[in-house]
C-alpha cells in the first residue's frame, strides 16, 4: 500500500450533523483520494456520529478508517489513537465540526513540499460568529518566526504538520488538560521545527461556531480555564528559557488565558471561588509576568493581571468592576492627555507608570457619550420649524473643544450644534431642520442620532442615549407634494432615533377619520 500524502486526524464526539459536512469536505478534497486518508476516531458519541463514520468508512474503503472507543473525555486520548495509526508524509487536524474549503489540503501540500516546511499554516476563518484570530494571515509568508510574528496567538492544531516532526520529537497531546490541550503540542511543533510557514491566499480551514454552543472552547468550565491557563504557562516556561523569547509567547496566555479570567464573570463567583482564583493568578503572575510581557500588553489586560499580582482581592474587583462598569471612566486630564483614574494610578503602593492608564486615544469615543435629556419640536436659529435634541455630558472639557469639533447627526444630515458648560459637566443642543430631515430621509426609515467629536487623540462616535425614555409628539410635514409623518423616539437599547414615514393617501384619510371620526358633531 502506497504511502499517502496527508492523513487528515478526526476526534470526534457528538458532533452531527456538522460530521456530514466536515467528511464531505475531505473525501472531496481537490488533492485527491489516492493521497489521502482520514482517520476517525469516534470517542463514545451518543448521537449517532460512530454510525455516520462507518458509512463513510463503508463508502471509501481506501480512504477513511474508523476507530471506536469508549468515551475519553477530550479530544487528546483520541488524536493521540489516531497518530498512532497515522501513515501520510503530512498530518492536518481537523475538528468534527470543523470543515474545509476544496483545494486545502493540495495547497498545503504543495507549499510544505516546495518549501520543505515542517508546519504549514493556512487562513482559518470562522463561521456562525466564530471568533478567529487573523493577524498571522494577513499575507503568505515562507518562513515565519515563531517569537517575532502572531503565530503564538494562533496555537491551535489546525495546520498541516510534518509527521516525521512528530515522531522524532514524541509529540502527542496532553491527556490531562480536558481543554486546550492542543497548544502544548502545536507551540512545541513549531518550536522544533526548521521552517514554519503560512499561506493567506485562500480560505483553508472554516472553524464553526455550533448553534448549540457546545464546543470546547465555548462550553468549559470556570475552573478548567483557571488550569488550563496555569498548564499552559507552566509548559512554555519549561520549553522556553527565560527572556525575550519565552516573553513573547507568554504575552500571549496573559492577555488571553490568565486576563480573561479576570473580567466581569468574575464578580459573579462566590467570595470563596475568587479568592482561589486570585491567589492561583498572584502566584502565577508573581512567577513569570515578566516586564517584558507587561510591555506588550494591551493596557486593560496589562492592568488586571498586574494588580492582581501586586495588590489585594478588593483592590482586584474594584478595577474589574472599573472596567466592566458601562459609563464614563473618571479621568484626570494633565498636559493634553487623558488618564482613567482606575485602581493604582498614581497609588506609590503600585508604583504604576502613568502611560499604564492613558485613554487619550479614547477621548474621542468617551467625550461623545451623550446622554439625551429632551427632544421637542421648537425653531432653528433661522426661525424655520426644527426637531431640537438636548443631551448632556458628564464631561467639562467637551465645552472647550474648539467650534464644530462636535457634531451631532441624523443619518447624513449634521445638525446645527451648541454646547454650554453646566457645573461639572456640559449641556448640548442640536437643531435639525423639519425640510431638511425630510430631504435626507424622504424615503423613510429608522435613523440613530449620533455624535461624534474630534479630541486630541482622533474622533470618536457614539449614539445618544437615553436614562428614561424621551420623544416628541409625532409631526405631519410635507416636502414637495409628499406628506411624511416624524417620529422622535428612542428604540429598545435606548437609542435616539428618528423615524421618518411616507403618508400615502388611504394612511391620510385614516389619520383623518381618527381626529375627526363620522358621526360626530
Amino acid at each position: 500500500m502506497s504511502t499517502p500524502d496527508v492523513t487528515v486526524v478526526v476526534a470526534v464526539y457528538n458532533t452531527m450533523p456538522y460530521l456530514t459536512t466536515c467528511l464531505d469536505s475531505l473525501v472531496g478534497q481537490t488533492i485527491g483520494q489516492d493521497r489521502l486518508e482520514v482517520v476517525a476516531v469516534d470517542d463514545g458519541s451518543t448521537d449517532g456520529s460512530g454510525a455516520e463514520l462507518d458509512r463513510y468508512a463503508k463508502r471509501y474503503p481506501g480512504t477513511v478508517r474508523v476507530l471506536h472507543q469508549a468515551n475519553s473525555g477530550g479530544p487528546a486520548q483520541p488524536s493521540n489513537l489516531a497518530l498512532d495509526h497515522a501513515r501520510g508524509r503530512y498530518v492536518l487536524f481537523i475538528g468534527s465540526d470543523d470543515h474545509l474549503g476544496p483545494e486545502a489540503l493540495e495547497r498545503l501540500v504543495d507549499a510544505a513540499d516546495r518549501w520543505d516546511s515542517d508546519v504549514v499554516l493556512g487562513r482559518m476563518v470562522g463561521t456562525n460568529k466564530r471568533y478567529v484570530h487573523q493577524a498571522v494571515y494577513a499575507t503568505t509568508v515562507e518562513r515565519l518566526g515563531l517569537f517575532d510574528s502572531d503565530l503564538p496567538w494562533s496555537l491551535s492544531n489546525t495546520k498541516l504538520f510534518r509527521r516525521e516532526l512528530i515522531e522524532r520529537h514524541g509529540l502527542r497531546f496532553r491527556t490531562d488538560m480536558p481543554m486546550g490541550s492542543d497548544q502544548p503540542f502545536t507551540l512545541e511543533a513549531c518550536f522544533r521545527a526548521k521552517k514554519v510557514s503560512v499561506l493567506g491566499d485562500y480560505d483553508y480551514y472554516y472553524a464553526v461556531k455550533r448553534d448549540n454552543a457546545q464546543n470546547i472552547t465555548y462550553a468549559s468550565q470556570f475552573s478548567e480555564r483557571l488550569r488550563c491557563a496555569e498548564e499552559l504557562v507552566g509548559f512554555v516556561a519549561g520549553l522556553i528559557e527565560p527572556g525575550p523569547r519565552r516573553d513573547a509567547v507568554l504575552v500571549r496566555h496573559f492577555s488571553w488565558e490568565v486576563a480573561k479570567l479576570l473580567r466581569e464573570e468574575f464578580l459573579t463567583l462566590s467570595p470563596q471561588v475568587q479568592e482561589d482564583v486570585h491567589d492561583r493568578v498572584r502566584r502565577l503572575a508573581g512567577a513569570y509576568l515578566t516586564d517584558g510581557v507587561l510591555a506588550r500588553m494591551a493596557w486593560q489586560e496589562r492592568l488586571r493581571v498586574a494588580v492582581a499580582r501586586d495588590g489585594d482581592l478588593d483592590a482586584l474587583r474594584n478595577l474589574i468592576g472599573q472596567q466592566s462598569d458601562r459609563s464614563l471612566p473618571d479621568v484626570t486630564v494633565a498636559d493634553g492627555r487623558w488618564y482613567a483614574n482606575h485602581v493604582g494610578f498614581r497609588d506609590p503602593a503600585f508604583g504604576y507608570p502613568d502611560d499604564w492608564y492613558d485613554v487619550t486615544d479614547r477621548a474621542g469615543d468617551l467625550l461623545a457619550r451623550l446622554t439625551a435629556t429632551g427632544l421637542a419640536w421648537g425653531r432653528d436659529a433661522a426661525g424655520a420649524r426644527a426637531l431640537v435634541v438636548t443631551a448632556r455630558s458628564r464631561r467639562a472639557e467637551l465645552a472647550e473643544l474648539a467650534p464644530g469639533a462636535l457634531r451631532v447627526g441624523v443619518g447624513d444630515l449634521t445638525g446645527v450644534t451648541s454646547v454650554e458648560r453646566d457645573g461639572p459637566g456640559t449641556v448640548v443642543r442640536t437643531d435639525f431642520a423639519v425640510d431638511r430631515l425630510l430631504a435626507v430621509a424622504a424615503g423613510g426609515g429608522r435613523r440613530i442620532v449620533r455624535a461624534e467629536v474630534s479630541a486630541p487623540g482622533g474622533t470618536g462616535s457614539a449614539p445618544l442615549r437615553t436614562e428614561r425614555p424621551v420623544a416628541a409628539p409625532r409631526l405631519m410635514a410635507r416636502r414637495g407634494a409628499r406628506w411624511h409623518l416624524v417620529t422622535p423616539t428612542t428604540n429598545h437599547k435606548g437609542q435616539v432615533i428618528v423615524a421618518i414615514t411616507p403618508v400615502t393617501p388611504g394612511r391620510f384619510l385614516a389619520r383623518l377619520r381618527r381626529i375627526w371620526p363620522s358621526g360626530g358633531k
